[in-house]
């Protein structure tokens, strides 16, 4: 006949055993996602020579046409953001385009763009576009989001 040994709390000291066990720490394979390694961004000497951007996707739709999400541009020097109206199924060529419209032809001086790893941001056109103006592309880190924290931290003021 086996025993089942139980107790009130057999569960909490199980789980304290286990991580306090060398053996068993040393077999337990982390199944977790990786998290990338976190770089330091180095400041801006000029206002929009970098810019942050991050998509607004709860912006309530006003009709069937109008804009149903924003585009946040943070610049990083000064804070000073620009939040750009468009469509949720824009693609990467329109996102350019209003980017380049908005802002860039404006000031001229963006050196780099940081920006989550949007397939609008990671695509080709964005690569030639980077290329060709002499730009920098950067992307937060994956699962950590506080890279583009500037951005987040407008959204949340919006």
């Amino acid at each position: 006949m086996n025993i089942c040994p139980w107790w009130p709390s057999w569960r909490k000291y199980v789980i304290e055993y286990f991580h306090s066990c060398d053996r068993c720490q040393k077999a337990n394979k982390a199944t977790g996602k990786r998290f990338g390694l976190m770089i330091h961004i180095q400041e801006p000497g000029t206002p929009w020579e970098v810019v942050h951007t991050d998509w607004v996707a709860a912006v309530p739709p006003g009709g069937d046409k109008s804009y149903n999400t924003c585009l946040d541009i943070v610049d990083r020097y000064s804070k000073t953001p620009i939040f750009l109206p468009c469509h949720k199924d824009d693609i990467a060529v329109d996102t350019a385009l209003l980017i380049w419209n908005r802002v860039i032809s404006h000031t001229f001086l963006v050196k780099n763009i940081i920006s989550d790893r949007d397939a609008k941001f990671t695509s080709d056109l964005w690569t030639n576009l980077h290329r060709l103006l002499g730009t920098k592309s950067s992307f937060s880190t994956a699962y950590h989001p506080q890279t583009d924290g500037l951005a987040e931290r407008m959204i949340q003021t919006l």
